[in-house]
């Protein structure tokens, strides 16, 4: 099963839900994982069923990482606020790292994780 980990900074959360519900039909058919808040949120004010980690500030994006090196995800989509992060918030740094070696795909804005949602739907047909 395609598996999807889900991480937004706190600015851009909202916007992680509107994405998630707008493309619920094709997340629902996905095991998704997320940081602690945003996969309460996700849980919350969806119908998805998300597995969450723990939140960004207690290690959630490291442990989504290593999902990563375990080769257990298919993909990361990390809404991140490149002007306004806060010191608590995930890094990407790390999570970019462990993708671009385990070439796991990772989109950081909206467009790009239209574009990802897609490309796994479109792997999943062939």
């Amino acid at each position: 099963m395609t598996r999807v980990a889900l991480i937004a900074h706190d600015e851009k959360k909202d916007d992680l839900v509107d994405f998630a519900r707008e493309h619920a039909a094709q997340l629902a058919e996905y095991d998704l994982i997320a940081t602690g808040t945003t996969g309460g949120r996700l849980n919350e004010e969806t119908n998805l069923d998300v597995d969450p980690q723990a939140s960004g500030p207690l290690g959630g994006d490291l442990m989504i990482g290593a999902e990563v090196a375990r080769d257990r995800l298919d993909g990361i989509v990390f809404l991140r606020d490149p002007l306004r992060a806060q010191p608590h918030e995930p890094d990407i740094s790390a999570l970019l790292r462990i993708c671009d070696v385990h070439d796991t795909a990772l989109a950081t804005n909206l467009a790009s994780a239209t574009f990802l949602i897609e490309g796994l739907a479109d792997q999943e047909r062939q």
